[in-house]
């Protein structure tokens, strides 16, 4: 496979072996499979949501909370099969739906579960909006809900911080074919959402004009139905204290200045974050939990 499925291309054939800018094999690695309880609401329920966490990434971010396997690629091997089994083990403990944790780099493994299987919970791409279009093409009608992060406005902070200069060129395309695949948000009865797009951003520390800038680009480019999660949970994790701007948490005057950016933009469907989530008691425990 001469690997095209994210936007650096790397054309590398990971079936013999070589590995691009994710520094993953062909086959998942996964580092953890468990109930997520700290989702937004309408994912996680009562229940939690059903949480796969692949290692490696496209994207790397200096900050990134799960460093070790974003970045250090903790994770063991499986195969399509496994996958499977986790995913029905999931379902079978209660899980609201299957959550795809930053799955780009596998999306050719997904897209093949998915078309020769049938499960009874909705399926959630949860990933960081460096996607191509033709990538989320394949993956049409496969997926039920696009959980994904919007961080970055300008090319000079998305360089410095993810090592991609072209991140909210690529980013904006990315949530547009979401929104165009999946326009009206379902719910059920208890509130968690059946089908939809949940646009998340990250605040981050003395950085608040590219959160003004996102939410101005959602207010002013897509469906007025949108909806937006707006994050607290910043920490100064992995190689971030290696960054001044970067080295500490997210003051309560910050938080509510980028709150007042969502509320003076008029997008009608929002989630705020406690501070408190601003801890790592809330990073999962990477120990192959539902993988061995």
């Amino acid at each position: 496979m001469i690997c095209e499925q994210c936007p650096r291309k790397c054309r590398v054939d990971r079936i013999s072996g070589e590995k691009g800018f994710c520094a993953m094999p062909y086959n998942p690695v996964v580092a953890r499979a468990s109930l997520h309880e700290w989702e937004e609401p309408c994912i996680s329920g009562e229940n939690g949501s059903g949480t796969i966490f692949f290692s490696g990434c496209s994207l790397k971010c200096v900050y990134c909370q799960n460093y070790e396997i974003s970045h250090e690629n903790f994770g063991k091997e499986i195969t399509e099969e496994k996958l499977v089994s986790i995913m029905n083990d999931l379902i079978e403990k209660g899980a609201h739906n299957i959550n795809f944790v930053n799955p780009t780099h596998y999306s050719h493994t997904i897209l093949n579960v998915l078309k020769n299987n049938r499960f009874s919970v909705p399926i959630v791409y949860n990933c960081s909006g460096y996607e191509s279009v033709e990538t989320l093409k394949k993956l049409e009608k496969f997926i039920d809900i696009y959980l994904t992060d919007l961080k970055y406005y300008t090319p000079s902070v998305s360089k410095k911080y993810s090592s991609c200069e072209d991140y909210f060129d690529v980013a904006k395309e990315a949530v547009k074919e979401m929104k165009r695949q999946i326009p009206e948000d379902v719910f059920d009865e208890n509130g968690l959402m059946k089908k939809g797009v949940i646009i998340r951003h990250l605040v981050l520390p003395n950085n608040l004009g590219e959160t003004e800038k996102i939410l101005s680009f959602i207010k002013n480019n897509l469906p007025e139905n949108t909806y937006v999660s707006l994050m607290s949970q910043y920490l100064p994790y992995g190689k971030a204290k290696e960054y001044p701007e970067l080295s500490r948490k997210l003051t309560d005057r910050e938080y509510k200045r980028a709150e007042d950016y969502l509320f003076f933009s008029e997008i009608e469907n929002g989630y705020l974050q406690e501070k408190s989530s601003s801890s790592e008691e809330f990073i999962p425990k990477f120990n192959l939990e539902g993988v061995k």
